[in-house]
């Protein structure tokens, strides 16, 4: 056998792009055909091997002796001879020929290995999950369970943090990628059975909720949440505006842990891009922003903001878990031992000298007619504040808005149209540069439209006030009308028609005993001119139904004066 064995059109991880592996004695390697960085992989750590059938052919998958799994994916069926003896021969291991399942089956059982979660039905593998590419997970019901897996720039943040060159090529594979899967487990189950043991090799276990101890294991296995060293402190039952609920904050060296009851995140400092302090406008309360980059994903909502509330006069004592040697260290002039402040204070203290970022607050130059830093406001139904700060403005708490005014290429003060409030409130419309779009801040107290003209004025920002316009225009056509109307006035006094008339004033033509009064209407002496009782019948659509009007009272009352006929209804 030759020293080196090679195979071409070989891809290792979902790569896109080809390449040649090489097999030697003392391990593997594999380089991309357009040239780039080589992977290799050294024959100490190579604890197993499997054949199967995949998308490209037929793959070797590598189960390293650490942890991780390397996927070789383009041989041909011919191939399996050569590999069963180089592994057998060079590395000590046999190339397990693994046949999938292809049933097509939703149901069947997980099975927790050292390197991977597998499903399998009817004890055939359907499909496996390397731990390295799950990065969160949930219980999103009773007897439900959400699993999460890496995205792109998840993926290049926790390579830089110490994951291997291969997780960075499966996350950036393909346009299309799969970020959630979900189980349903119902029942109870132990420990033994979750991880693939026998049901009755240990009856003394306690049976624990499957979806649970499920949700356990799955948190140990891919660590989730678990990061290198101790908390350095730990802030518990913290509100939390965006997404809503309350979360325990563990503080770990290179990033942070939030706790809650149904989701657990863990997020890296790096994907810090901005941190800010805003008071809140009732005095009494303070909310820490965090843009975070990629945004925080909660099913299929996405959180690029989070929003944390702290009661400015809760106050805290706090001794970090860091040794004196790091504090003089690694963490010199970011980081003191001990706090004993506003606890919003020290939230945002230990934030900044971990994540080593700026702290972002209002700009002075502006303030409301309260002498206060946020403007109650509204994005369409949601009510919020508007803070101007020295770069952009930001709308918290929900949905959290952050404009710069470099992408700002106008701003518009409007009236409600047609509104009650239209003269105690305005609108703001922020028009985007590049056609990217607007966004309008609603019911704005009147007396705070000065302020911010003058603040938008004072950042160079193209202002149109409607308002004062639609003001000028109402203040003209109402001194045109009232010229107009000053001519048309005769005299010392404009005619008011008869409202100007004496209420007492007397009917002149009114004749009380005049011969002209109208005759009742059962009067014997009256003569009808065709009108009366008779001709209302008729308008109220009443009639005989074969339209004769004159035989309807022959019969009765010859002797007396025969009445009116009836007008026949016509067309």
């Amino acid at each position: 056998m030759a020293a080196i064995e090679s195979f071409d059109n070989i891809y290792l991880d979902l790569s896109k792009d080809g390449g040649k592996c090489r097999f030697a004695e003392t391990g593997l390697g594999w380089k991309p055909a357009g040239g780039g960085e080589a992977f290799t992989l050294d024959q100490s750590n190579i604890g197993g091997a499997q054949w199967s059938r995949a998308a490209k052919g037929y793959e070797v998958k590598i189960l390293q002796r650490t942890s991780g799994v390397i996927q070789l994916d383009g041989f041909q069926q011919e191939d399996y001879e050569r590999l069963n003896k180089l592994f057998k021969n060079w590395y000590s291991t046999n190339l397990e020929n693994k046949e999938h399942s292809l049933r097509g089956w939703n149901w069947g059982k997980a099975e927790f290995g050292k390197a991977e979660l597998t499903f399998n039905v009817q004890n055939r593998p359907a499909f496996e999950i390397p731990y390295s590419e799950i990065s969160n997970t949930n219980l999103a019901g009773r007897n439900e369970i959400a699993v999460e897996f890496a995205v792109n720039d998840v993926a290049k943040a926790n390579g830089q943090n110490g994951a291997s060159e291969k997780n960075r090529r499966k996350a950036t594979a393909g346009k299309d990628q799969m970020v959630e899967m979900r189980f349903y487990i119902p029942g109870t189950t132990t420990r033994k059975e979750a991880e693939g043991g026998d049901a009755g090799s240990d009856a003394d276990e306690e049976e624990k909720n499957a979806v649970a101890l499920f949700y356990d294991t799955l948190m140990e296995k891919a660590d989730i949440g678990e990061t290198a060293g101790d908390t350095i402190a730990t802030f518990l039952d913290v509100l939390h505006l965006t997404p809503r609920g309350r979360f325990d904050i563990d503080m770990y060296d290179s990033s942070f842990r939030l706790r809650g009851k149904t989701y657990d995140y863990k997020i890296q400092y790096d994907h810090i891009k901005k941190f800010i302090v805003l008071p809140k406008p009732d005095d009494m309360h303070f909310m820490l922003c965090i843009g975070l980059d990629p945004p925080l994903r909660q099913g299929q909502t996405r959180y690029p903001f989070l929003v944390m509330q702290f009661k400015g006069d809760e106050e805290v004592t706090l001794d970090l878990n860091i040794t004196e040697e790091e504090l003089e260290g690694k963490y010199k002039d970011k980081l003191v031992g001990h706090y004993e402040q506003p606890l919003h204070q020290v939230v945002t203290y230990i934030f900044k000298g971990l994540a080593n970022k700026k702290v972002t607050a209002p700009a002075k130059d502006f303030t409301t007619h309260r002498q206060q830093f946020g403007i109650k406001c509204s994005i369409k139904a949601s009510e919020g504040f508007l803070y101007c700060l020295e770069k952009a403005f930001m709308f918290v708490p929900k949905p959290t808005t952050y404009i710069s005014y470099e992408q700002t290429q106008s701003i518009t003060f409007s009236r409600v149209g047609g509104a009650v409030s239209a003269l105690s409130t305005f609108d703001i419309t922020v028009v985007m540069k590049n056609g990217a779009g607007s966004s309008q801040f609603s019911n704005i107290n009147r007396e705070d439209l000065k302020a911010l003209e003058d603040f938008f004025k004072l950042k160079g920002i193209r202002v149109k006030n409607e308002i004062d316009e639609d003001a000028n225009l109402a203040a003209a056509l109402r001194d045109q009308v009232m010229e107009s109307s000053d001519e048309e006035v005769v005299g010392p006094k404009a005619d008011r028609g008869s409202a100007d008339e004496d209420e007492e004033s007397v009917d002149e033509d009114f004749q009380a005993d005049s011969e002209s009064d109208v005759a009742e209407e059962f009067d014997s002496e009256h003569e009808s001119d065709g009108s009366g009782s008779a001709e209302s019948d008729v308008d109220n659509g009443v009639q005989d139904e074969d339209g004769d009007g004159d035989e309807a009272g022959a019969g009765a009352g010859a002797e007396e004066k025969q009445p009116p006929k009836k007008k026949k209804k016509t067309g």
